[in-house]
């Protein structure tokens, strides 16, 4: 049986019984719609209708297969991919002789690593604990693994997941620095990142002592989101005294990482895991670290990624400034204020824009139907005579359009552009 995941946000209430209905009604799979606005691979979502109602039937079978390859050590993305490029899935992979392997492209190292490995795992077992800690997994071919981490060249392929992301994560920026952070490096690291975090950005940062904690605290209280990226598995929270701030993170946000459950946090896991937090994000933010931080090693890799690094200056006789002064000098962009990073991103109208989302028309008919309409009454056969649409699409079109704020009926079935609308729809089409 499929499992339903339902994204909810404004008005959801008015819906429930909706969804319940659509539900029942699509999970069969030989019900399904096969139009081009219902495409079907290993995914069925639903969100032309409702733009705060969406619903995701997961039908990835091999989803357990990914787990059992990402428990292997020293199988990644390039011979994850040359497995599923050769075999066509990795249930098949799973499933192959040594030989078959080889001939798909493995070498011999990763051939023994599977050898000594694939016996001794239990797929089962291992999905039975994933939902036991409420995680969830994403493999990099879902459509919600995170698009600009996608983009660096070693992505990981499968992230765990406990939280939600929600589409406005898109909008996040790295914030990491020192674990031993100065009063100094607490204040601004605080006043920026409750800034940024009232702005609508989503703050990314690695649960460490100092600075870490900080910003995901400060961007909390703030009312804002955060994720956080773990170095072990999302069952061990290090260090243990954040335990509760990764509780409260997961309540807005999400806990994030590559390494499967009892995974521990070894120290190489720590710069491997940095290329997620960069990778993630529109850019890093270095606030105070030392130029032996592995906060450096962080800005490094944003760098190698084509991300955008911003640094908090620093006394010259502190030591804790040293690296992020030193960024400054190679050419990283210099934070004073919050502002500074919102221009250079392009950022300052985020907050609108994720309003303006939630808004602005989801498919090809809602377009054409806002385009023949004004701030002067439509009668719905109008509607219908200059779109040329059948009266029963434009007339279920318009009531979806009417709960999502996108058009208002003034009298019997005369419909008008809500105000919002008006404002900025004519603008983009314009």
């Amino acid at each position: 049986m499929p499992r339903l995941y339902i994204q909810v946000s404004r008005q959801v209430k008015k819906f429930l019984n909706i969804t319940k209905s659509t539900y029942h009604n699509f999970k069969n799979k030989s019900k399904l719609p096969t139009n081009d606005s219902f495409p079907f691979k290993n995914d069925f979502i639903l969100s032309s209708a409702y733009p705060c109602v969406r619903i995701k039937i997961a039908l990835n079978t091999d989803i357990k297969y990914w787990v059992g390859f990402n428990n292997i050590p020293g199988i990644g993305r390039v011979r994850l991919g040359q497995l599923e490029s050769y075999f066509g899935s990795l249930e098949l992979a799973w499933k192959a002789t040594p030989g078959e392997m080889k001939r798909a492209g493995l070498d011999s190292v990763a051939l023994r690593a599977i050898a000594q490995w694939r016996d001794s795992i239990s797929l089962d077992a291992e999905m039975e604990k994933l939902e036991r800690h409420g995680v969830q997994v994403l493999t990099c071919n879902d459509a919600g693994y995170p698009r600009r981490l996608k983009e660096i060249y070693d992505y990981p392929p499968v992230l765990y997941l406990k939280g939600s992301l929600l589409p406005e994560d898109e909008w996040c920026l790295a914030v990491v620095g020192t674990r031993r952070a100065t009063v100094y490096g607490k204040q601004v690291t605080d006043e920026i990142v409750a800034d940024l975090a009232r702005s609508k950005i989503t703050i990314v940062s690695g649960l460490a002592k100092g600075i870490d904690t900080i910003a995901h605290r400060s961007a909390l209280e703030a009312g804002g989101r955060s994720l956080a990226v773990f170095a072990s598995g999302l069952d061990i929270v290090y260090p243990a005294e954040n335990e509760r701030l990764a509780r409260d993170i997961m309540a807005h946000g999400a806990l994030l990482s590559e390494y499967p459950l009892g995974a521990k946090p070894r120290a190489e896991n720590f710069p491997r895991r940095n290329r997620i937090l960069s990778g993630l994000s529109l850019g890093v933010l270095v606030a105070e670290a030392d130029e032996t931080s592995g906060a450096m090693i962080t800005a490094r890799m944003a760098l190698e990624q084509d991300r955008e690094v911003f640094a908090i200056p620093g006394s010259i006789l502190s030591p804790a400034s040293r690296g992020t002064n030193h960024l400054i000098q190679e050419g990283a962009k210099l934070v004073r204020v919050y502002t500074d990073i919102l221009e250079e991103l392009n950022l300052t109208t985020v907050a609108r824009q994720i309003e303006m989302r939630e808004i602005l028309p989801e498919s090809e008919t809602e377009s054409l139907l806002l385009r023949h309409l004004s701030a002067e009454p439509s009668h719905i056969d109008e509607v219908c005579r200059r779109s040329g649409l059948p009266a029963a699409t434009v007339s279920g079109t318009l009531a979806m359009m009417e709960l999502k704020g996108l058009v208002k009926q003034v009298g019997t079935m005369n419909y008008v552009l809500s105000r919002e609308m008006r404002q900025e729809y004519r603008v983009r089409v314009d």
